[in-house]
């Protein structure tokens, strides 16, 4: 039976970095999900044939039956599962058309907990799920609402899903960053370039969020930035943090 890793978003930015990682873990392939063709060739061609691309939009139902069929029609075992691809937008939610609304609710939402159901007859214990959500889970956030409160659900959802798990010996991790140092963030608002305390690698986080999985934790907090964030959404009320954010960004408004 071929043992597997499932890697969304892959092409870049930490799923880049998890493909990198899992080459130190026993698999045989390494499937690399993205709707870039090119970039998905380009990493395997940097990596090697155990990169497997897979060529998929994950916001579209067909895609993602397309790729329940590729499961299927092989004898494997599914050994890890992460959920990275996402999309995220810093603005007011007046200017979100309606297609960015459904796509955004689509990838960070829908596609986790469609391909968790998805690998999870070819899951056995042992295997693991990494759902990437974000220290924007915490709090309600203004200005990227709709980006975080769709990662307060992959984070509420990964933390459960972890106990419904438990007796089946599969360990679902809700993986909670503050800024990384990717592309998806926004550089500049408004003509001013954005400060983003905190600020990680990716590589950082990808190695924290692994080991925290292999301890059965459903929670991977990467910095003591972020752990201290956590803190004081616990201690302080909903809305004082709500206008200490908005303090600290009202110069790109």
């Amino acid at each position: 039976m071929k043992k597997i890793a499932v890697v969304t978003g892959a092409s870049g930015g930490m799923g880049q970095v998890f493909v990198r990682e899992l080459f130190k873990e026993s698999l045989d392939e390494i499937w690399a999900v993205g709707r870039n063709e090119n970039r998905l060739l380009a990493l395997k061609n940097e990596f090697g044939e155990k990169v497997k691309p897979v060529c998929l939009d994950l916001t579209k139902s067909t895609d993602l039956l397309s790729f329940s069929e590729q499961l299927t029609n092989q004898d494997l075992s599914v050994l890890w599962l992460i959920n990275n691809a996402g999309m995220a937008k810093m603005a007011p939610s007046k200017e979100f058309s309606f297609a960015e609304i459904q796509q955004t609710i689509a990838l960070n939402c829908t596609a986790p907990a469609a391909l968790t159901n998805l690998c999870l007859p070819f899951m056995k214990e042992g295997a693991k799920i990494l759902n990437v959500s974000s220290a924007s889970a915490f709090q309600p956030v203004p200005y990227i609402n709709l980006y975080a409160a769709t990662k307060a659900f992959e984070r509420s959802y990964s933390r459960s899903l972890n106990q419904e798990l438990k007796t089946a010996g599969i360990t679902v991790t809700a993986v909670c960053p503050g800024w990384v140092d990717t592309d998806m963030l926004t550089r500049e608002m408004n003509g001013k370039t954005v400060r983003f305390p905190g600020m990680t690698t990716p590589e950082r986080v990808v190695q924290k969020a692994l080991k925290d999985a292999k301890k059965g934790r459903d929670m991977s907090v990467c910095s003591l930035y972020v752990k201290c964030l956590h803190l004081n959404v616990k201690l302080l009320p909903q809305r004082l943090t709500m206008k200490i954010w908005l303090s600290g960004i009202k110069k790109y408004l």
